[in-house]
């Protein structure tokens, strides 16, 4: 049997599953290397092992993060035959998982534009890997992919033509984790697949699918991971004019501005405090409660819009750290909600490195021997 690692490198983190090359899937390890940048520590385990914390010295980068990540496997004698990366951005080019190979490589990073936040630490993952183990099997796996067949209603904005033909247009994120979910509809909820369905990833990232018979019909982010809903420092849909006035008028740089809607806003900056919600939830200033608040309402307003989307709702299904953790915030949604009809509403936990392996489970004699 072989084994399958999937990797999700970001800004702070290297999260890691190893899964065996098999009809199952079974998950053989997993883990997480978090504080990168700051005060790292390392959580990993082994199936049905006891979970382990290892605490690493400051100014870990994540080179030698994803180090330790192949050379606990070694150790532990988990060798690897493929690698599959969340990649965030799939652009126009890819509905469905790829070999990343050079030409691959090129196209991914004339994206990350588009997803700075995320893009160029998935890609750096890639270029580690290449170089610890050239022959190694790298393929993405992508946040956009789900979303990647809407109706043109659903994915064009309204601006001229020429505009849109140079890629301007709704690609949406959180593939992985709506994936994940019609995956869980079709074995959980089977009563649900063809139903209308509203998911609400709600995490530090969040955003809406609408979806049905396990297709994404809408969604709430757009051509970049700022638009939809208010996020942890992301400010979410935002005037455009408000940007214009802001560089124009307030003397702000692009990358100034930049730094403001996707590193300062959202939560953090509504509250003036934190975008930790458990944090917040806990406060007594009055502006973490209002952050709170203003969150969870234009969560419910969008999922309205979603539900109109769909042409209504039988289903809401929470997921993501927010959406699975806090009974606070879900309780305060649906409060904003309960002018609707009766829906059903659940808690599924995200997992994407699963829908990652499931994905390359299907498509995987196809992709690694072309």
């Amino acid at each position: 049997m072989g084994h399958l690692l999937t990797l999700n490198t970001g800004s702070s983190s290297v999260k890691f599953r190893l899964f065996g090359l098999e009809k199952t899937l079974p998950l053989l390890a997993g883990g997480k290397i978090s504080g990168i940048g700051g005060t790292p520590v390392f959580d990993v385990s082994k199936e049905n092992g006891v979970p382990e914390t290892y605490p690493l010295s400051e100014g870990l980068s994540h080179e030698e993060a994803i180090d330790l990540v192949l050379k606990w496997l070694e150790d532990n004698r988990l060798p690897t035959s493929v690698v599959a990366h969340r990649i965030v951005h799939g652009g126009e080019q890819y509905a469905a998982p790829v070999k990343l190979d050079e030409g691959a490589m090129k196209y991914l990073r004339s994206l990350e534009p588009l997803a700075p936040l995320h893009q160029p630490h998935n890609l750096a993952a890639v270029d580690i890997l290449q170089s610890r183990q050239p022959g190694l099997p790298q393929m993405g796996c992508f946040d956009t992919a789900f979303h990647a067949r809407h109706g043109r209603l659903f994915h064009e904005f309204a601006l001229p033509q020429s505009i849109r033909d140079q890629g301007v247009k709704r690609y949406g994120f959180h593939g992985l984790s709506y994936d994940w979910i019609a995956h869980c509809l079709k074995t959980d909820y089977p009563h649900l697949v063809e139903g209308k369905v509203v998911v609400a990833h709600l995490g530090n990232g969040a955003s809406l699918c609408a979806m049905q018979n396990g297709r994404s019909i809408d969604t709430t982010m757009g051509m970049t991971a700022l638009d939809g809903l208010p996020m942890g420092t992301r400010c979410g849909a935002l005037d455009a004019g408000a940007v214009l006035y802001i560089i124009r008028t307030l003397g702000l740089s692009p990358d100034e501005t930049e730094n403001i809607l996707y590193n300062e806003s959202g939560l953090k900056g509504l509250s003036g405090l934190t975008n930790d919600v458990k944090v917040l939830s806990e406060s007594t200033d009055k502006k973490a409660a209002f952050a709170l608040e203003y969150f969870a309402l234009k969560t419910a307003q969008y999922i309205a819009a979603m539900a109109t989307s769909l042409g209504g709702m039988d289903a809401l299904i929470f997921t993501g750290g927010i959406g699975e953790n806090s009974e606070k915030i879900r309780i305060m949604i649906l409060r904003h909600l309960s002018f609707l009809p009766p829906f059903e509403h659940h808690i599924i936990p995200a997992n994407e490195e699963r829908a990652m392996a499931i994905e390359i489970w299907r498509n995987f004699q196809k992709e690694m021997h072309p």
